[in-house]
């Protein structure tokens, strides 16, 4: 077997390939600790249709522990359901709920420091689908590496990465999804452990990095990740049935069953660990079947029998084992000369690793390239001037002998431009949730840099098509012709979409649940449109207040402003009659004033300002730091 677990690691050694600069360099090593983790959530028990149900807490994790020193890879094995990538959630600072029990970093805590320096690779690939492989990498480097790197060392860094990971062939295709046709689903793994390889991380965690993936290709990529872990790294990653070739280069072992550990230590001793204890394999195989036959509590005798196994006779004796290995020494971790060394100074690592600006900036360029597919898609243009058609020819050559008319097409498109951007602002951020749980949970960016980078984004789409809709129908509907008129118009227009964008911003980021979100701003549009002043003139005294919160409120007051002033008249039974005397505008309130024009002007902004910060507050929940 030595001579089999030999002959392995040559193998490997010969295959591994040479690591560029970026990778081979040590950082600052990390010890990772874990002591007696406990972790519980709660569960509901009974059916859909049953009341009271009874809650429940189910341990997940039961009293965990190792600790793993820079220079090391532990792989946790385990059957599914088994909690391992809970405690690797739970290790990398992301788990929220009940957790207990001690995980420490050179002895100290989870921190902000500690978050910029740990990579992060996710079971399931978070990526941009309509970027290329060169694009995700590079915004990556742009916004991850520090400001102490040129742009252009960034950029050759990102290659490297590409070269390193065999992305070249596939470096000018999109990611794809899914839904998407792009690179193939072992390619797209790759390029999400290089976003995480790139910073060189101290301690990097994956959740089973070769599922899906070829013998071949999981080989490359374990084999790489033992490269940077012999350069000083602290490596933790989960997999599922790994082979021999791979499991022979993990340095150390855990295997879990039901959030038990079953067995912490040296891969190259687990064999021998549990023969000891009367479980030796009946033949030669691949040792991570053997454990995972185990944890299964499934044991083959020499006559090919199964027999089932007392899985807690092997946590006690894991327990043991464990209290042997982790001697005090161990898990204090280093001592006070070395530790000085290695922990991560807050004054220079609490440091964002780019300015806001070079952030925003970045952000931007990625945002445009990203939605640029959507932004301007041909069904969304195709719709606005369809609409607008089709209002120019139902208004067509209004004037203002039919002013009931004409003050229904300012109201039309009161509503018409509350509807359309709101529905589309809701689904920004909760379609953006994963993505922006990955990223604010590495330190990539400040939240303000994403968010506005955000809204910036949005705007020349936001802004083009409402002004596409007024140009046509404008002057279709023969509205008044001075470009003043037509620029108050358009003014207006332009501020009530982009309040409505920013409440749709706002349900989204703080519902970030589609339906619930659609469902709710539906109610609340419907609400604004009806206290808005055009379809009940005579609202009863205790819900009137809802239109001072209305948008359409304010908005058709300025839309009646830009068409009409006071002292107007228009043809009317008895001659001429003031515009301001007329039902749908006198029963408003609105008295054509300056004053109250900018006091309904300011009502929208202080609204679209407000919506905004609204979903500012609440995306400040996601990605934060896991106590």
């Amino acid at each position: 077997m030595d001579h089999l677990q030999h002959q392995e690691m040559v193998d490997i050694e010969s295959q591994t390939v040479e690591i560029p600069d970026i990778l081979h360099k040590g950082k600052r090593q990390v010890i990772l600790k874990f002591d007696n983790v406990v972790y519980k959530i709660k569960t509901k028990k009974g059916g859909v249709f049953v009341k009271n149900k009874e809650t429940e807490e189910k341990e997940i994790l039961k009293g965990v522990k190792g600790v793993v020193e820079p220079g090391e890879m532990l792989a946790m094995l385990g059957p599914s359901g088994s909690g391992k990538t809970t405690l690797l959630t739970a290790l990398g600072g992301r788990l929220r709920g009940k957790l207990y029990g001690s995980i420490t970093y050179n002895g100290e805590a989870f921190s902000n420091s500690m978050k910029r320096n740990t990579g992060f690779v996710t079971q399931d690939d978070v990526l941009y689908p309509h970027l290329t492989v060169t694009e995700t990498l590079v915004f990556t480097a742009l916004l991850r590496l520090p400001n102490t790197i040129s742009k252009e060392e960034k950029v050759k860094k990102a290659k490297d990465v590409i070269d390193q990971l065999g992305l070249t062939k596939c470096k000018d295709s999109i990611v794809g999804s899914p839904f998407l046709r792009g690179v193939s689903g072992g390619e797209r793994k790759r390029v999400s452990i290089g976003q995480e390889m790139l910073i060189n991380p101290s301690l990097l965690f994956l959740d089973e990095p070769t599922s899906g993936l070829d013998s071949t290709t999981a080989q490359r990529i374990v084999s790489t990740l033992w490269e940077l872990a012999c350069g000083g790294r602290t490596i933790v990653m989960t997999i599922h049935q790994p082979s021999s070739r791979l499991y022979y280069l993990f340095h150390k072992v855990l295997l879990l069953s039901e959030g038990n550990s079953l067995y912490f230590g040296k891969g190259s001793e687990a064999i021998e660990y549990f023969s000891n204890i009367g479980y030796a394999p009946a033949l030669a195989m691949n040792p991570a079947d053997f454990l995972l036959d185990l944890a299964n509590g499934i044991y083959t005798d020499e006559s090919n029998t199964d027999h089932a196994i007392d899985k807690q006779k092997l946590v006690s004796m894991c327990k043991i084992n464990c209290a042997a290995q982790l001697k005090p020494a161990a898990l204090e971790g280093i001592n006070d000369s070395s530790k000085s060394q290695n922990r991560f100074q807050e004054k220079g690592s609490e440091k964002w690793p780019t300015s806001w600006s070079q952030q925003f900036t970045v952000l931007l360029r990625r945002d445009i390239k990203e939605r640029r597919h959507e932004s301007f898609s041909a069904l969304r243009v195709a719709q606005v001037f369809v609409v607008a058609l089709i209002s120019g020819l139902l208004w067509y050559k209004s004037d203002i002998s039919h002013l009931q008319d004409q003050i229904g097409l300012l109201f039309f498109i009161s509503g018409f431009w509350g509807f359309f951007p709101l529905f589309q602002a809701i689904f920004t951020f909760p379609q953006e949730l994963l993505m922006l749980e990955k990223e604010r949970s590495s330190g990539m960016y400040r939240l303000s840099s994403y968010f506005m980078s955000r809204v910036v984004a949005d705007l020349p789409m936001e802004l083009s098509l409402p002004t596409i809709f007024i140009l046509i129908t404008y002057w279709m509907a023969g509205l008044k012709g001075k470009l003043l008129n037509f620029l108050y118009t358009l003014l207006t227009l332009l501020l009530h979409v982009l309040v409505s964008q920013g409440l749709g911003l706002a349900l989204g980021a703080t519902v970030m649940d589609q339906k619930a979100a659609t469902t709710l701003a539906s109610v609340l549009m419907l609400c604004f449109l009806l206290a808005g002043g055009f379809y009940v003139q005579h609202v009863p005294v205790f819900i009137s207040w809802v239109k001072y919160i209305s948008i359409n409120y304010y908005n058709y007051q300025l839309f009646i402003a830009s068409q009409y002033s006071d002292g107007e008249a228009y043809p009317c039974s008895t001659g001429q009659c003031q515009v301001a005397e007329f039902p749908s505008i006198k029963q408003t309130g609105f008295h054509f004033n300056l004053q109250e024009q900018v006091m309904a002007a300011s009502a929208l902004v202080i609204m679209m300002i407000g919506y905004r910060l609204i979903a500012y507050v609440a995306l400040m929940r996601i990605g934060v730091t896991k106590k």
